[in-house]
């Protein structure tokens, strides 16, 4: 059996033989944490140079089997992407703007030297795997089916050079509350030693490799007992940047809201630019602009800065309460924000198909 994608590729679908059981997945997605739980099925598309895409298959989840020798193991050609699946009020599924993903799984695969995958076969495989695995949505606000697209280099060989084999997998995990405490102010840790990227780096890439370098600083943080990781630019050591996972927002008393410009180093994020849009509807003035760690400290003692989020696919939108570093800290809210919940509200409502998608945001899956 086939299904036709985009690009001329038809997908071969191969059901799973044993999907998991009703009460044991509805189980599951009553309290699916993050990242913990995944669905009966996958997708997987190989690339060869010469050939280009093919070989695409819906197939059982299940692990891979790879060559000690497999390049993504030594050399690190790796990147991913991260999305949302959203029951609807009419009993439909939609995603939310994954031609962004799509798009930004481009530019990573050209900065890794990865091959391209055509934005309609991205979004051709995610619809054919969520159609496939509708159950495993949730229908609650604030859950929703998570999906992980990624490719990885999977030619065998020790040579030091773009690979001429690589894989698109897609996997999808359904999703509660990144931070299980709800939308409670958290703990920032600001690295002073660590950075994240650099100038003509891989900072405005999913790089697997970019998340690996953040974890000792992460670590750090966690012994310092924050829960987040804030970097600073790798140059000067005083330009905020973002988390390790997420772009950060400061809401000024002039009714202003200013997030770090991208300046190649950081990572262009689809909640990101959705705060942006959503900031501006609701009469606040949105500005991309260098923010110093001077200026976040002073704002915050002065009075000046309001709320401090940050956001992300994952996390949707978390206040922050404290920023932490060696020989000081500075308490910024115990509650949330108005702008943040007004912000934080709107775009689970756009989501979640409470409100009308002006923007063309939700992606109905077929």
């Amino acid at each position: 059996m086939t299904q036709t994608g985009g690009d001329g590729l038809a997908f071969a679908i191969e059901q799973n033989p044993a999907p998991m059981g009703s009460a044991q997945r509805a189980a599951i997605v009553r309290d699916p944490g993050f990242g913990r739980s995944f669905t009966d099925h996958m997708i997987s598309i190989t690339w060869t140079r010469g050939r280009g895409w093919h070989d695409a298959r819906l197939r059982p989840y299940g692990p891979l089997l790879m060559d000690p020798a497999t390049m993504v193991f030594h050399y690190g050609q790796a990147i991913f992407e991260g999305f949302k699946a959203y029951a609807q009020p009419d009993g439909s599924v939609a995603t939310f703007r994954p031609e962004m993903n799509a798009r930004r799984m481009i530019r990573s695969s050209e900065r890794m030297s990865l091959p391209v995958l055509p934005e309609d076969v991205f979004l051709a495989a995610a619809d054919l795997l969520i159609d496939t695995d509708r159950a495993w949505v949730p229908a609650e606000r604030e859950k929703s089916l998570y999906l992980r697209p990624l490719m990885i280099a999977t030619e065998v060989g020790l040579g030091v050079k773009p690979a001429d084999e690589a894989t698109f997998l897609l996997i999808a995990s359904p999703a509660g509350a990144y931070f299980p405490q709800g939308p409670k102010p958290v703990s920032i840790w600001l690295s002073e030693e660590f950075s994240r990227a650099a100038p003509g780096g891989t900072g405005a890439a999913k790089v697997a490799g970019n998340y690996a370098a953040s974890l000792v600083a992460q670590q750090e943080a966690i012994d310092n007992g924050c829960q987040q990781v804030c970097f600073l630019d790798a140059v000067e050591r005083r330009w905020v940047e973002e988390l390790g996972g997420m772009n950060i927002y400061f809401v000024w008393d002039d009714g202003s809201i200013v997030t770090p410009e991208l300046n190649g180093s950081i990572l262009s994020g689809v909640t990101r630019d959705s705060v942006l849009t959503i900031a501006e509807e609701q009469g606040l003035k949105a500005v991309e602009r260098r923010v110093g760690i001077d200026e976040w400290r002073e704002g915050v003692t002065s009075g000046h800065i309001t709320e401090v989020f940050a956001c992300g696919t994952a996390a949707v939108i978390t206040p922050l309460g404290t920023l932490a570093w060696r020989g000081g800290r500075l308490a910024m809210s115990t509650d949330v924000g108005m702008v943040t919940t007004s912000i934080r509200e709107t775009l689970l409502d756009i989501q979640h198909g409470v409100v009308e998608d002006t923007h063309g945001w939700m992606h109905r899956v077929p």
